[in-house]
């Protein structure tokens, strides 16, 4: 804490370059680099709770050359550019800096250092103290009793007796000592070969620099050579690396005073910029809200009345569990109009509760509502099922806010409830963790007293009303996006909750065998590692390979971590692999260890006792390109090329007297190429029903007699080029040079000229418009297709390619499901959907309809392909690995 006679100046581009390189690339939701103003903002808001300045400002430097420009037009000429990602954080930085209340000084003609040391020398003559914040050994010459640098980063603090302890000489000596040596950096002659030790070595020896130039004759050899050879610039060196102190000001340091924060300011910063955690710091000014908690028969009565006359109303539960088939409701939220909402407390049970409805019977009142009136939600795939458990079967579900905020955008944000509150309706919302704790002393909800969780709960219903008011006019004025919102996000809904329920039968028995298959496996992996280590080792520690690799063997250091120490990473271990044992039997390791910690461990213990049946959550809202994933357990990962990965797939199985349908498409991604390309030889191909990898080896290689390893190459090539692979990854694959796969992808554009067309017009769509979109009218966004790093733009490039492909067979896979479903539904049939992985379909059938069944789901799919021709293999078995 500094006292009111102390001034305290802030180097700006010292803490934003540091910022810059020591905080990870952030961006927001939409694409703007925020690293080093979060860094930034991060080490400000520290300074001012240890140092609480009363006088200060902060000085970066202005735009346009300076006076030392002038006497040197080759100062800073080998600096290189500002990065752009750095550039495009300077005006929002300098707002928050001012926001938080600091003055912001930028003088033109000068640099930043030379307004520092203005206001230093001012300073003193005002009897004050100085604290100077900065990296910069530059300002080490003004120094004195009462001036100090610090150094926050390297958490030093450089008075008189510092600089002489850090550079062997004491402040007044400073530019002398810098004039000897140059700057590099800033393009500042000095003497050749002469460092930091030369320099104080002749300084404490003639005292100065005036006699080190006295005495130049008398220096011998090469060094008294380039003495020499520098005498003529000594004059110059000096004036560019001595501190101007004598700049008109408009402000005096008493005059630098700290203003109070604009609350308001930092407020729409903060939203802008995505900086979450310090929202709550800053909170707007609350909007009235009515929320209600019912607790009376009357009081529900009339909320009765409300939901019946509305024509669509919000709603939400409050339960016991996550675990949507173990879930059992605590309490219920409606909301019918912005700002105000309702929440029913029925089974919290801590000591002291205050006396609440019956659940039955609230439950049972509402139940003609939640099964055929309109309503709004968030997520509403989860309260389905727990309303399913208590008998309620969840209907007519007009909107869910979550799939409106991700078919408008699937890259914008995250879309869970509270970041679509901040980023839709500048709402920073009460967290459960503010209700509940955290860790281990978090309460479950029916433990939280009812007053702290009737306005969370409350909060929940209105504020997914508020969002479906704001996103519902933005899907309507895009009809693609409004159809695949209507036609097949939401009537999926509840086919993804009828394949959740069903479950899908594990051999648990079968998984344990093969576990212990597994770790026997890993042993003998473990024995051989040790072997060629000739040590033993903890496989699984990064710390114990790095040493093992890079130490004792010797092996050559690919990549290294921010703590700039060797890489141990997947890619990294990838690229040894072809050329050393250890790395390929190391990851040999990590795939057996992961299938047994992941797979043949885990889902025995995730069989759901009563049902006796694994049931995974299919989430619809989280890939980019629309595609499914699943969590808990995740099933799309279990590897189909290995033969521990179709043992783990033989242990899901059907119940006697069914037998499970796996349906996949035919190598439909190259499909949708061919049909987006328009590429001749490729449709004609597949027209002629042509083993299209062999096709394209023949083209490619220029053969008519295709090899099982120009197959393979051309196979590479083939899927590899939808996905943006380069010359290097084609190479790596395959085990070729560079130059060697450059020409496979040369020779393939020149055949296949209609792909290379489709990609280039796809990128300079992307670049136009910001979006790619799928044959059925799904977007993606790609903010960083106009990124001014390289890097990013050759990604998202790459993304624009290939999205359209991924997001087209996502489509045409939930169109399958939904027309598949449906006939279900219809028929009465004894087939249920248990499985959505990728591109593949696995029904579990009774053994007596197989064929009907496997006739219908190959006819429904290649419906759902149209206009896409695209056939589908069926395979049948009593597992999944024999039907695939």
């Amino acid at each position: 804490m500094t006292n009111k006679n102390t001034l305290i100046l802030i180097d700006g581009s010292s803490y934003f370059y540091r910022a810059f390189h020591g905080v990870p690339s952030f961006i927001n939701s939409q694409g703007m680099p925020t690293g080093a103003i979060y860094g930034m903002t991060n080490m400000l808001k520290s300074l001012l709770q240890d140092y609480q300045p009363t006088h200060t400002a902060i000085v970066f430097d202005a735009k346009g050359k300076t006076f030392r420009h002038e006497l040197f037009s080759e100062y800073k000429a080998n600096r290189p550019p500002m990065p752009d990602e750095l550039v495009a954080q300077i005006s929002l930085t300098h707002e928050i800096v001012q926001a938080l209340g600091f003055p912001l000084i930028m003088e033109k003609g000068v640099e930043a250092d030379d307004v520092i040391g203005t206001l230093t020398k001012q300073a003193q003559a005002a009897g004050m103290d100085t604290l100077i914040f900065t990296g910069d050994k530059d300002f080490a010459q003004l120094v004195n009793d009462s001036v100090t640098l610090i150094d926050t980063l390297k958490k030093t603090r450089l008075d008189v007796q510092g600089v002489i302890d850090k550079f062997g000489i004491p402040p007044e000596l400073i530019v002398d000592y810098l004039s000897l040596m140059g700057d590099t950096v800033d393009n500042v002659p000095g003497v050749k070969k002469v460092g930091p030790k030369t320099a104080v070595k002749w300084l404490k020896t003639y005292g100065k620099l005036d006699a080190v130039i006295e005495n130049a004759a008398q220096f011998k050899g090469k060094i008294g050579e380039n003495l020499r050879d520098a005498l003529s610039e000594f004059p110059l060196t000096r004036q560019l690396l001595t501190i101007k102190c004598d700049v008109p000001l408009s402000h005096t340091p008493q005059q630098l005073k700290l203003n109070a924060p604009d609350v308001n300011k930092l407020q729409q910063l903060y939203l802008e910029l995505e900086f979450k955690q310090w929202l709550t710091k800053t909170p707007p000014k609350p909007k009235p809200k009515q929320y209600h908690t019912i607790l009376t028969q009357n009081d529900f009565d009339k909320w009765l009345k409300r939901l019946n006359d509305a024509s669509l109303f919000a709603f939400d539960t409050e339960t016991t569990s996550l675990d949507y088939l173990q879930a059992q409701i605590v309490g219920v939220s409606f909301a019918v109009q912005a700002g105000e909402a309702a929440y029913i407390p029925l089974t919290h049970d801590y000591l002291g509760v205050p006396q609440q409805l019956s659940r039955d019977e609230v439950l049972a009142a509402l139940k003609p509502l939640l099964e055929n009136k309109p309503k709004i939600g968030q997520n509403l795939k989860y309260d389905a099922h727990v309303l399913a458990n208590h008998g309620i079967n969840l209907q007519n579900i007009a909107f869910d806010t979550l799939l409106e905020s991700y078919i408008l955008d699937s890259t914008a944000t995250r879309h869970d409830l509270d970041s679509l509150a901040l980023k839709y309706l500048k709402l920073e919302t009460i967290h459960f963790e503010d209700i509940a704790g955290k860790g281990k002393k978090q309460l479950p909800f029916n433990q939280i007293y009812i007053e702290h969780a009737a306005p969370y709960a409350a909060e929940d219903a209105d504020v997914a009303l508020q969002l479906h008011e704001k996103l519902w006019p933005q899907l309507q004025s895009i009809p693609k996006l409004c159809q695949i919102f209507t036609e097949m996000e939401m009537p999926l809904l509840p086919v993804l909750m009828r394949m959740e329920r069903n479950g899908v039968k594990i051999d648990a028995a079968l998984l344990q065998q093969h576990s212990a298959e597994l770790a026997q496996s890993l042993q003998a992996l473990e024995k051989q590692a040790y072997s060629l280590a000739d040590t033993e080792f903890n496989l699984n520690s990064p710390k114990q390979l790095q040493s093992i690799l890079f130490d004792k063997l010797g092996l050559p250091v690919l990549k290294k971590t921010p703590k700039k120490e060797p890489s141990t990473a997947v890619d990294v271990l990838e690229e040894l692999a072809s050329d050393y044992p250890l790395p390929k039997l190391i990851l040999e390791y990590r795939s057996l260890s992961k299938l047994k910690s992941t797979y043949t461990d885990a889902l025995p213990q995730q069989i759901n006792p009563k049902t006796g049946r694994v049931h995974t959550s299919y989430q619809q809202a989280v890939t980019a390109t629309g595609r499914l994933s699943s969590t808990n357990p995740n099933l799309q990962n279990i590897p189909i090329r290995t033969a521990s990965g179709r043992r783990i797939r033989q242990a899901f199985i059907a119940e006697d007297g069914y037998q499970l349908i796996a349906a996949d498409y035919s190598q439909i991604e190259l499909r949708i190429m061919a049909h987006l390309s328009q590429d001749e030889k490729l449709l004609s191909a597949f027209a002629a029903g042509e083993d299209i990898h062999k096709a394209t080896a023949a083209e490619v290689f220029d053969v008519q007699e295709v090899t099982s390893e120009q197959r393979r190459s051309a196979k590479a090539v083939n899927f590899g080029l939808i996905y943006g692979m380069q010359a290097f990854g084609l190479a790596k694959q395959l085990g070729i040079e560079r130059r060697e796969a450059q020409i496979y992808i040369d020779t393939y554009f020149a055949r296949y000229p209609g792909v290379k067309a489709y990609m280039e017009e796809t990128r300079e769509l992307a670049q136009k418009q910001g979006y790619v979109e799928t044959i059925f009218g799904r977007r993606l966004y790609i903010p960083d297709i106009k990124s001014r790093s390289r890097q990013r733009q050759q990604h998202a490039e790459r993304t624009a390619i290939n999205m359209p492909l991924q997001g087209t067979c996502a489509d045409i896979l939930k169109k399958s499901l939904l027309l598949i479903d449906n006939w279900i539904q219809s028929s009465g049939l004894d087939v249920k959907i248990i499985l959505q992985v990728h591109d593949e379909l696995v029904l579990e059938t009774k053994a007596s309809i197989l064929e009907e069944v496997s006739q219908k789901v190959s006819e429904l799919m290649k419906e759902s392909a149209l206009p896409i021709e695209v056939p589908v293999n069926i395979g049948i078995g009593n597992n999944w690995d024999e039907a695939h």
